[in-house]
């Protein structure tokens, strides 16, 4: 599915552990999110739901909605170019990853009253994900969270 600079598609794949997962149990979704096209966030949010749909947890799929929005504004409003969004699904849980093309790190900040609503983003990762963090990527990086699959 294409929507002017935003792209979606989603696949199932073997990751290469046969022991450890079937194809069917691994899903992933890619998503290329165009310049500064805060659009391309609530559309986040819609393909990442319709993932979670097969995951069965709906009280996860609203956390890892909020997160995923946290990582893709930032991606768009803090860079001057593209980022790619990816998600994957598999028996251990959820693994979502916002690429940009800036080498700069960002930073975690304690959020000031009077930012409104700017400097929460991290601290919201932060507090939500069970696990998180960013690494480079090529000229950029990649900035990442994880939930767990947890009891059904």
């Amino acid at each position: 599915m294409a929507i002017g600079a935003f792209s979606a598609k989603t696949e199932e794949e073997n990751d290469g552990d046969a022991d450890q997962a079937q194809p069917s149990q691994i899903r992933k979704l890619r998503q290329r999110l165009g310049r500064a096209d805060l659009k391309a966030v609530p559309e986040a949010r819609r393909a990442l739901r319709e993932l979670l749909r097969q995951w069965g947890r709906p009280s996860c799929s609203e956390i890892a909605e909020l997160l995923t929005s946290e990582l893709v504004t930032n991606a768009l409003i803090h860079t001057d170019h593209d980022a790619v969004l990816t998600a994957t699904l598999g028996p251990r849980g959820l693994r979502v990853e916002v690429r940009d093309f800036v080498g700069r790190r960002p930073r975690l900040r304690v959020p000031n009253a009077d930012d409104g609503t700017h400097g929460r983003g991290l601290v919201l990762v932060q507090s939500l994900a069970d696990a998180w963090g960013v690494r480079a990527h090529g000229v950029g990086k990649v900035v990442w969270f994880e939930l767990d699959a947890g009891p059904a």
